[in-house]
């Protein structure tokens, strides 16, 4: 969700805080802010919209020195965006500057007593809230920022990661995470802080990820302190090398990171398998699975659990687990799961899939697997991540950074990762053959080539997106293991071009949609030669009947849809249970063209984060 970006040290920290929130303008914002100290006052400069218009305003409302500065990117929870809600927060004093993501819970019996207190309150945050009670602890107790920090964050309830700064104090800044999370760089006399590595990796590659209820003092000429929030123990924290590299976060000539990222599928999906797959030696090879073989093979169910694209994959995954493994699969939305007190054995399998493994009801639904018993296993792009950290085990995808809002290459390298346990506990169990573990093994590993050929339907993708750019509404089909796509090829229609779209089986369409169907309703039919081909027609056919607009996604050399359809777009062949890597292409594509062509803000749709780490 939000942003945080920090710095301390020698450098003017202005340039470094605001370059830091462009690069975390793909979690989704909708305000921006930043406080510098220039050695005597705090300088506040705040607003509502993008970084571009932040720094518009700072060029006129503030002096941008100081080697001390936060910054921070807003997604509104408690009150509306606008300049007074933005953050970063001062408390009453004006001593105190706060940058928070995540939400105080308790915050209103909070406020009330302060107000009781003589505090006054500017904006409808529940920031401002927290910031004053640290200051009101601080005087009251007479303490330091770090411990008054601590007592404050034992009294409120909810997810955070903060930055605060005392004036009277300003060789410091306190930093803790609940839920959220936040990165420390660590250079030679200076402090970096983030939500993630992004905004600091071209100035150091050391950094340390808090865990859940740490905290840190981060001080100039001292060497940080990490402790536990709960009793102020100290921690020995765990310093890692950065993975990450400047060009994976820049555009690399593209005109958007989703464009960029859809043309990445076929090399992140060679690298996900890498080292893993040997297809001519015919092994699957993944550490987190061989060490818990046991747990997977004595499965009496396999629960998945996720939100958004994530949830998808986890769809695909259950068609595949089953017909592969034949350990009978649920797919939950991880948002559903946590609160309807499901029931749990020690002989479940949880999967937990998250792209930035940060997601909050993602996490809360593997704390109560935990609980109940179950083993769980994470699946996940960013190491380090708190999923990667709170599961038993797990695997990670080799996506590389995902900028983009809208998730691509995250999807498909998921469906690479799950496909891969299928076929390993499939192996295990006996329940493919030799010849059809061999035969997926090598069709596995020609997906990248035919992603890139399914990347060569780009030009046809934007000649149909301009018929349909200006359409109101739109219907995705598919049947069997293509149902999940036309789900995800919807969300990816709604998210960027904010046009209204729904996903089906193709077979429930006679169950309520084809009331829908009209001459101006476009409907994309999901329609590869494997499968359940002669029913897909079948559906077309009635389509047609009620004069519908088809767009559909076909086997190269087809001609039964083709006479058919009004618009058809043609991928390379590949199994059933391996297609959704193929057929998914067409429609990132179609989607991001309409997007274009609407004026969409791509990679920063609007309302949506990257990283949703609130509930």
């Amino acid at each position: 969700m939000c942003g945080i970006v920090g710095y301390i040290g020698y450098r003017e920290a202005y340039p470094i805080v605001v370059k830091g929130l462009k690069r975390l303008e793909y979690r989704g914002y909708d305000s921006a802010g930043v406080m510098l100290y220039d050695g005597k006052d705090l300088k506040l400069c705040k607003t509502k919209g993008k970084v571009s218009d932040l720094e518009e305003k700072a060029s006129k409302e503030i002096t941008a020195t100081g080697t001390i500065g936060i910054g921070h990117t807003r997604w509104a929870t408690h009150g509306v965006p606008n300049d007074v809600n933005s953050h970063p927060h001062l408390s009453n004093s004006g001593d105190l500057a706060i940058i928070h993501n995540g939400i105080i819970e308790n915050y209103a019996p909070l406020k009330e007593e302060l107000i009781k207190r003589g505090y006054v309150f500017h904006s409808d945050t529940d920031t401002e809230v927290l910031v004053n009670l640290i200051e009101e602890i601080q005087k009251k107790e007479n303490l330091k920022l770090g411990k008054a920090v601590q007592i404050a964050l034992n009294q409120v309830f909810g997810a955070y990661a903060i930055a605060v700064f005392d004036k009277k104090n300003p060789e410091e800044i306190v930093v803790a995470r609940l839920g959220s999370p936040l990165a420390i760089g660590i250079g030679e006399g200076e402090y970096f802080i983030a939500s993630d590595a992004s905004p600091f990796i071209e100035y150091t590659s050391n950094a340390v990820y808090l865990e859940d209820g740490e905290m840190a003092n981060i001080r100039l000429h001292k060497p940080m302190k990490v402790r536990k929030i709960k009793d102020d123990s100290l921690v020995d924290p765990y310093i890692q090398e950065l993975q990450m590299n400047l060009e994976q976060i820049e555009k690399g000539g593209y005109d958007h990171f989703m464009l960029k990222e859809i043309y990445e599928q076929p090399n992140v999906i060679k690298d996900t398998y890498r080292g893993r797959l040997h297809a001519n030696e015919g092994i699957i090879q993944m550490s987190g699975v061989e060490d818990n073989l046991g747990k997977f093979l004595n499965a009496e169910r396999i629960i998945i659990v996720a939100c958004g694209t994530s949830w998808h994959a986890g769809l695909v995954a259950e068609y595949i687990f089953e017909e592969f493994t034949r350990i009978p699969v649920e797919v939950e939305y991880a948002s559903e799961f946590r609160y309807r007190n499901p029931i749990i054995g020690t002989r479940d399998v949880v999967i937990a899939i998250s792209q930035s493994g940060e997601t909050a009801d993602t996490m809360a639904a593997i704390k109560l697997a935990k609980e109940k018993g179950a083993f769980v296993f994470g699946v996940c792009n960013v190491v380090g991540s708190s999923i990667s950290r709170e599961t038993h085990a797990g695997t990670h995808t080799h996506a590389g950074p995902e900028i983009g809002v809208a998730s691509t290459k995250a999807f498909t390298t998921q469906i690479t990762v799950l496909t891969m346990i299928a076929l390993r506990l499939a192996k295990a169990k006996g329940t493919l053959t030799n010849a059809e573990f061999h035969r997926y093994l090598q069709e596995l590993e020609l997906i990248p080539e035919k992603v890139k050929e399914a990347l060569e339907t780009n030009d046809r993708a934007k000649e149909i997106a301009s018929v349909f750019k200006n359409s109101h509404n739109c219907l995705y089909l598919g049947r069997g293991y293509n149902f999940p796509v036309a789900l995800e090829g919807a969300l990816k229609l709604k998210e960027i071009s904010y046009i209204h779209a729904e996903g089906y089986p193709a077979a429930e369409m006679k169950h309520g949609p084809i009331a829908l169907i009209d001459a101006q309703m476009p409907v994309v039919v999901i329609a590869p030669k494997q499968g359940h081909y002669d029913k897909v027609v079948s559906n077309i056919q009635e389509i047609k009947s009620r004069s519908g607009i088809i767009i559909a996604v076909v086997t190269k050399g087809d001609t039964q849809v083709r006479e058919l359809a009004d618009y058809i777009i043609e991928i390379p062949e590949t199994s059933d249970a391996l297609s959704p890597l193929i057929t998914t292409i067409p429609l990132q594509l179609l989607s991001y063209h309409i997007a274009v062509m609407r004026g969409c803000n791509v990679d920063q749709p609007r309302n949506l984060a990257k990283s949703v780490t609130v509930e």
